[in-house]
Protein backbone atom coordinates (compact mmCIF):
# COMPACT_ATOMS: atom_id res chain seq x y z
CA UNK A 1 0.00 0.00 0.00
CA UNK A 2 1.37 3.37 -1.09
CA UNK A 3 0.38 6.82 0.19
CA UNK A 4 1.29 10.35 -0.92
CA UNK A 5 1.40 13.54 1.14
CA UNK A 6 0.46 16.19 -1.42
CA UNK A 7 1.05 19.16 0.88
CA UNK A 8 3.60 19.66 3.65
CA UNK A 9 6.08 22.33 4.76
CA UNK A 10 9.08 20.33 5.96
CA UNK A 11 11.56 22.67 4.23
CA UNK A 12 11.14 25.00 7.23
CA UNK A 13 12.58 22.57 9.78
CA UNK A 14 15.70 24.06 11.34
CA UNK A 15 15.71 27.02 8.95
CA UNK A 16 16.31 30.66 9.79
CA UNK A 17 14.44 31.94 6.72
CA UNK A 18 11.09 31.24 5.16
CA UNK A 19 7.63 31.29 6.71
CA UNK A 20 8.09 32.36 10.34
CA UNK A 21 5.06 30.72 11.97
CA UNK A 22 5.87 27.41 10.33
CA UNK A 23 9.51 27.55 11.49
CA UNK A 24 8.41 28.36 15.03
CA UNK A 25 5.97 25.47 15.15
CA UNK A 26 8.56 22.94 13.95
CA UNK A 27 10.99 24.30 16.57
CA UNK A 28 8.65 23.19 19.36
CA UNK A 29 9.94 19.67 18.73
CA UNK A 30 13.69 20.10 18.41
CA UNK A 31 14.20 16.36 17.98
CA UNK A 32 12.72 16.47 14.48
CA UNK A 33 15.00 17.04 11.50
CA UNK A 34 14.16 17.20 7.83
CA UNK A 35 15.80 13.80 7.38
CA UNK A 36 13.99 12.16 10.28
CA UNK A 37 10.61 13.46 9.11
CA UNK A 38 11.15 12.02 5.62
CA UNK A 39 12.37 8.72 7.08
CA UNK A 40 9.36 8.56 9.41
CA UNK A 41 7.05 9.11 6.45
CA UNK A 42 8.66 6.41 4.34
CA UNK A 43 8.52 3.95 7.24
CA UNK A 44 4.78 4.65 7.49
CA UNK A 45 4.26 3.91 3.80
CA UNK A 46 4.17 7.54 2.63
CA UNK A 47 6.41 7.14 -0.38
CA UNK A 48 6.14 10.61 -1.97
CA UNK A 49 6.01 14.11 -0.51
CA UNK A 50 5.17 17.46 -2.10
CA UNK A 51 6.89 20.31 -0.26
CA UNK A 52 4.93 23.55 -0.62
CA UNK A 53 6.26 27.11 -0.56
CA UNK A 54 4.33 30.15 0.71
CA UNK A 55 6.58 33.06 -0.28
CA UNK A 56 9.74 33.65 -2.31
CA UNK A 57 12.27 32.56 0.33
CA UNK A 58 10.07 29.67 1.43
CA UNK A 59 9.74 28.47 -2.15
CA UNK A 60 13.51 28.69 -2.62
CA UNK A 61 13.90 26.55 0.52
CA UNK A 62 11.50 24.01 -0.93
CA UNK A 63 13.47 23.86 -4.18
CA UNK A 64 16.78 23.46 -2.33
CA UNK A 65 15.37 20.72 -0.13
CA UNK A 66 13.86 18.51 -2.83
CA UNK A 67 16.96 18.67 -5.03
CA UNK A 68 18.84 16.73 -2.35
CA UNK A 69 16.10 14.41 -1.11
CA UNK A 70 14.68 11.43 -2.99
CA UNK A 71 10.92 11.05 -3.45
CA UNK A 72 10.20 14.71 -2.71
CA UNK A 73 9.01 17.42 -5.11
CA UNK A 74 8.38 21.16 -4.78
CA UNK A 75 5.42 23.44 -5.35
CA UNK A 76 6.36 27.12 -5.41
CA UNK A 77 3.82 29.70 -4.34
CA UNK A 78 2.94 33.09 -2.93
CA UNK A 79 0.31 32.63 -0.24
CA UNK A 80 -2.56 35.15 -0.22
CA UNK A 81 -1.34 36.39 3.16
CA UNK A 82 1.87 37.52 1.42
CA UNK A 83 0.20 39.02 -1.66
CA UNK A 84 0.70 42.62 -0.51
CA UNK A 85 4.48 42.18 -0.66
CA UNK A 86 4.51 40.94 -4.26
CA UNK A 87 1.47 42.34 -6.07
CA UNK A 88 3.16 45.54 -7.25
CA UNK A 89 6.78 44.39 -7.30
CA UNK A 90 7.83 43.27 -10.78
CA UNK A 91 11.33 42.30 -9.64
CA UNK A 92 10.07 39.97 -6.91
CA UNK A 93 7.56 38.45 -9.33
CA UNK A 94 10.34 37.77 -11.81
CA UNK A 95 12.54 36.19 -9.13
CA UNK A 96 9.63 33.95 -8.23
CA UNK A 97 8.97 32.99 -11.85
CA UNK A 98 12.63 32.00 -12.27
CA UNK A 99 12.14 29.22 -9.69
CA UNK A 100 10.07 27.27 -12.22
CA UNK A 101 13.37 26.36 -13.91
CA UNK A 102 14.59 24.55 -10.78
CA UNK A 103 14.68 20.76 -10.75
CA UNK A 104 11.63 18.91 -9.41
CA UNK A 105 9.29 21.89 -9.39
CA UNK A 106 5.98 20.28 -10.30
CA UNK A 107 3.31 22.84 -9.31
CA UNK A 108 2.47 26.45 -8.50
CA UNK A 109 1.03 27.27 -5.08
CA UNK A 110 -0.11 27.51 -2.54
CA UNK A 111 -1.87 30.53 -3.91
CA UNK A 112 -5.38 31.86 -3.80
CA UNK A 113 -7.69 34.00 -1.70
CA UNK A 114 -8.10 34.18 2.07
CA UNK A 115 -10.88 36.51 3.20
CA UNK A 116 -11.01 34.98 6.68
CA UNK A 117 -7.83 36.72 7.82
CA UNK A 118 -7.42 39.37 5.09
CA UNK A 119 -3.71 39.83 5.85
CA UNK A 120 -3.48 41.31 2.34
CA UNK A 121 -6.02 43.54 0.57
CA UNK A 122 -8.45 41.72 -1.70
CA UNK A 123 -7.09 43.57 -4.73
CA UNK A 124 -3.55 42.35 -4.03
CA UNK A 125 -4.77 38.81 -3.40
CA UNK A 126 -6.67 38.78 -6.70
CA UNK A 127 -3.65 40.16 -8.56
CA UNK A 128 -1.33 37.47 -7.20
CA UNK A 129 -3.88 34.72 -7.85
CA UNK A 130 -4.24 35.90 -11.45
CA UNK A 131 -0.46 36.13 -11.85
CA UNK A 132 0.14 32.61 -10.56
CA UNK A 133 -2.62 31.06 -12.65
CA UNK A 134 -1.11 32.73 -15.71
CA UNK A 135 2.32 31.40 -14.75
CA UNK A 136 0.98 27.89 -14.24
CA UNK A 137 -0.95 27.76 -17.51
CA UNK A 138 2.02 29.16 -19.43
CA UNK A 139 4.25 26.43 -18.01
CA UNK A 140 1.58 23.69 -18.07
CA UNK A 141 1.77 23.13 -14.31
CA UNK A 142 -1.02 22.25 -11.87
CA UNK A 143 -1.95 24.67 -9.09
CA UNK A 144 -2.31 24.23 -5.33
CA UNK A 145 -5.17 26.56 -4.41
CA UNK A 146 -5.78 28.06 -0.96
CA UNK A 147 -9.35 29.40 -0.81
CA UNK A 148 -10.95 30.43 2.47
CA UNK A 149 -14.27 32.30 2.68
CA UNK A 150 -13.61 33.54 -0.85
CA UNK A 151 -15.28 31.29 -3.41
CA UNK A 152 -17.55 34.14 -4.53
CA UNK A 153 -14.47 35.82 -6.01
CA UNK A 154 -12.47 32.67 -6.70
CA UNK A 155 -14.78 31.01 -9.22
CA UNK A 156 -15.10 34.08 -11.50
CA UNK A 157 -11.30 34.37 -11.56
CA UNK A 158 -10.90 30.63 -12.19
CA UNK A 159 -13.44 30.76 -15.01
CA UNK A 160 -11.47 33.38 -16.95
CA UNK A 161 -8.88 30.68 -17.71
CA UNK A 162 -9.21 27.40 -19.55
CA UNK A 163 -7.46 24.11 -18.95
CA UNK A 164 -6.51 24.87 -15.33
CA UNK A 165 -5.56 21.76 -13.35
CA UNK A 166 -5.16 21.71 -9.63
CA UNK A 167 -6.25 20.91 -6.11
CA UNK A 168 -8.30 22.82 -3.57
CA UNK A 169 -5.95 22.49 -0.61
CA UNK A 170 -7.43 21.92 2.87
CA UNK A 171 -10.99 21.96 1.56
CA UNK A 172 -13.58 22.57 4.30
CA UNK A 173 -16.30 24.38 2.38
CA UNK A 174 -19.83 23.50 1.27
CA UNK A 175 -21.13 20.58 -0.75
CA UNK A 176 -22.20 23.18 -3.32
CA UNK A 177 -18.63 24.37 -3.84
CA UNK A 178 -17.42 20.77 -3.73
CA UNK A 179 -19.77 19.92 -6.60
CA UNK A 180 -18.57 22.93 -8.61
CA UNK A 181 -14.96 21.87 -8.06
CA UNK A 182 -15.68 18.29 -9.12
CA UNK A 183 -17.47 19.55 -12.24
CA UNK A 184 -14.26 21.41 -13.11
CA UNK A 185 -12.14 18.27 -12.55
CA UNK A 186 -10.29 19.76 -9.58
CA UNK A 187 -8.85 17.54 -6.89
CA UNK A 188 -9.96 17.98 -3.29
CA UNK A 189 -7.23 18.03 -0.63
CA UNK A 190 -8.29 16.47 2.67
CA UNK A 191 -6.16 16.70 5.79
CA UNK A 192 -6.41 16.25 9.55
CA UNK A 193 -9.29 18.72 9.86
CA UNK A 194 -11.61 15.98 8.61
CA UNK A 195 -10.73 13.76 11.57
CA UNK A 196 -11.89 16.31 14.13
CA UNK A 197 -14.72 17.99 12.19
CA UNK A 198 -17.91 18.16 14.25
CA UNK A 199 -20.53 19.84 12.04
CA UNK A 200 -22.82 17.34 10.34
CA UNK A 201 -22.79 19.31 7.07
CA UNK A 202 -19.01 19.28 6.92
CA UNK A 203 -18.79 15.56 7.69
CA UNK A 204 -21.40 14.91 4.99
CA UNK A 205 -19.33 16.96 2.55
CA UNK A 206 -16.22 14.86 3.23
CA UNK A 207 -18.24 11.69 2.72
CA UNK A 208 -19.49 13.04 -0.62
CA UNK A 209 -16.04 13.62 -2.15
CA UNK A 210 -15.65 11.17 -5.05
CA UNK A 211 -12.61 8.92 -4.70
CA UNK A 212 -11.69 10.01 -8.22
CA UNK A 213 -11.22 13.58 -6.94
CA UNK A 214 -9.61 12.91 -3.56
CA UNK A 215 -6.00 13.53 -2.57
CA UNK A 216 -4.54 13.39 0.94
CA UNK A 217 -2.34 15.96 2.64
CA UNK A 218 -1.04 16.79 6.10
CA UNK A 219 -0.16 20.50 5.86
CA UNK A 220 2.55 19.51 8.35
CA UNK A 221 3.40 20.89 10.86
CA UNK A 222 -0.20 22.13 11.10
CA UNK A 223 -3.57 20.36 11.51
CA UNK A 224 -2.46 17.19 13.29
CA UNK A 225 -5.14 14.50 12.88
CA UNK A 226 -6.79 12.47 15.60
CA UNK A 227 -5.42 10.49 17.47
CA UNK A 228 -2.24 12.61 17.51
CA UNK A 229 -3.73 15.98 18.49
CA UNK A 230 -1.33 17.92 20.69
CA UNK A 231 1.78 16.81 18.81
CA UNK A 232 3.50 18.37 15.79
CA UNK A 233 2.03 17.08 12.56
CA UNK A 234 4.20 14.99 10.24
CA UNK A 235 3.68 13.42 6.81
CA UNK A 236 3.69 9.99 8.46
CA UNK A 237 0.19 10.76 9.76
CA UNK A 238 -1.27 10.59 6.25
CA UNK A 239 -2.22 7.01 7.09
CA UNK A 240 -4.52 8.20 9.89
CA UNK A 241 -6.33 10.49 7.46
CA UNK A 242 -6.65 7.62 4.99
CA UNK A 243 -8.09 5.36 7.71
CA UNK A 244 -10.63 8.04 8.65
CA UNK A 245 -11.74 8.59 5.05
CA UNK A 246 -12.03 4.83 4.47
CA UNK A 247 -14.36 4.46 7.46
CA UNK A 248 -16.36 7.55 6.49
CA UNK A 249 -16.82 6.33 2.92
CA UNK A 250 -17.40 2.72 4.04
CA UNK A 251 -14.54 1.30 2.04
CA UNK A 252 -11.05 -0.02 2.74
CA UNK A 253 -7.88 1.92 3.39
CA UNK A 254 -6.35 0.04 0.47
CA UNK A 255 -9.02 1.47 -1.82
CA UNK A 256 -8.46 5.00 -0.51
CA UNK A 257 -4.70 4.59 -0.90
CA UNK A 258 -5.05 3.28 -4.45
CA UNK A 259 -7.25 6.15 -5.62
CA UNK A 260 -5.48 8.99 -3.81
CA UNK A 261 -2.03 7.86 -4.91
CA UNK A 262 -3.18 7.48 -8.50
CA UNK A 263 -4.85 10.90 -8.40
CA UNK A 264 -1.72 12.56 -7.00
CA UNK A 265 0.53 10.91 -9.56
CA UNK A 266 -1.75 11.93 -12.41
CA UNK A 267 -2.16 15.55 -11.28
CA UNK A 268 1.44 16.27 -10.33
CA UNK A 269 3.29 13.97 -12.71
CA UNK A 270 5.63 12.50 -10.10
CA UNK A 271 7.78 9.60 -11.26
Amino acid sequence: MELVDTHCHIQSIGSSIGERHTRELWAKNNELTRKSVVTNAQTAGVSRLIVVGCDLDDSKLACDFVENENNTWASIGIHPHEAKIFANDKEKKQQFAELIKRDKVIAIGECGLDYYYNHSDKEDQLEMLRYQIELATLNKLPIVFHVRDAFTDFWPMFNTFSGVRGVLHSFTDSIENLNIAVSKNLMIGVNGIATFAKQAEQISMYKTIPLENLVLETDAPYLTPIPHRGSINEPKYIKDIAVFMAKLKETTIEEVAKHTTRNAMKLFGMN
